[in-house]
């Protein structure tokens, strides 16, 4: 079995991981892109995406993700279909890292950057996944511009449901939030800057059954499950804040990482606890998530392997 040598992987394809590869490809790091099995990461499921610098229009999200690969091929990356299936990471700085992708081609890399991303948790409704880029969103602050002076409803108990309901209310004419038990897991300060919010309605014990419309969202249709009782409520858009989980499954064990399995970074760069591995994007980062910062730690992680790499002489 031939082993193929690459001086740096790249494993993710959504703001971070071509944006690490734009950089590494000028740095002539001559880095080779996987994109995984969902190719340019959450943008694919966002329809409109206007607060990315650059697009004084907006832009369709998977059109963005397609013009990003375009120039990071256009100064060298390799970019292809596939998926890291098994890592074996070098524990010193004179090792190699191993990748096998789609459980049989294997890689060894001197530098390696992680940009998997993290994936949005969904109720698993049938009806909310068909209208998801049809009113069903994952990021208020991503898409609450679209919904503007109107009515919407949130789901969810913690503080980002909480921080994300805030936001909206300061928009929308009107915010629904639903909190499945009878108390919100909110810190206390969150949960009071909910209640001074005159224009958000707030139903506890409130789970959702089904979100009405065909092509766009229309409505929701929300039960007590204390009392039984069922409702229908009209809203325009529909915002899911009951978490993400970081696409970190691969690397447990080997990297570092906190209780819900973000990458933990070392201070301002994007270096994990592995010499030559880095990460960037949303895989390490739970605060923010919007796509300029991830692109922001693609290009970080870039220039952090171009920097290990003069350490070690190559």
């Amino acid at each position: 079995m031939s082993i193929e040598k690459i001086k740096t992987l790249i494993i993710g394809s959504g703001p971070a991981g071509y944006t690490a590869a734009i950089y590494a490809s000028r740095a002539d790091l001559n880095p080779v892109l996987y994109t995984g099995m969902e190719p340019g990461g959450q943008l694919t499921t966002t329809t409109d995406v206007d607060n990315f610098p650059g697009y004084p229009n907006g832009i369709d999200g998977p059109k963005m993700m397609e013009e990003l690969k375009a120039q990071a091929e256009r100064f060298g990356t390799d970019v292809r279909i596939g998926e890291a299936t098994k890592v074996t990471f070098a524990k010193k700085s004179d090792e190699i890292h191993e990748v096998i992708i789609n459980h049989e081609t294997v890689l060894h890399a001197k530098t390696i950057i992680i940009s998997t991303g993290a994936s949005a948790k969904y109720l698993g409704l049938e009806s909310e996944q068909k209208l998801i880029g049809g009113g069903v969103s994952a990021c208020a602050v991503c898409d609450g511009f679209f919904y503007k002076g109107q009515e919407v409803a949130i789901v969810g108990g913690g503080d980002t449901a909480a921080e994300e309901a805030t936001y909206l209310s300061n928009i929308c004419s009107k915010v629904t939030m639903l909190v499945r038990k009878d108390e919100m897991r909110a810190s206390k300060a969150m949960q009071h800057r909910v209640n001074s919010k005159e224009n958000i309605d707030l139903k506890y014990n409130s789970e959702v059954v089904e979100v009405l419309g065909n092509n766009v969202v229309e409505g929701l249709k929300i039960i007590n499950n204390k009392t039984q009782k069922t409702e229908e409520i009209n809203i325009t858009g529909f915002f899911v804040a009951i978490g993400h989980k970081p696409n970190t499954d691969l690397f447990r064990g080997q990297l570092d990482m906190d209780k819900t399995g973000y990458i933990i970074t070392n201070g301002k760069t994007t270096k994990t606890n592995i010499p030559g591995v880095f990460a960037s994007g949303d895989v390490q980062d739970k605060e923010y998530r919007q796509a300029v910062t991830a692109a922001g730690t693609g290009c970080m992680a870039a220039l952090d392997a171009e920097r290990y790499l003069a350490s070690i002489g190559d």
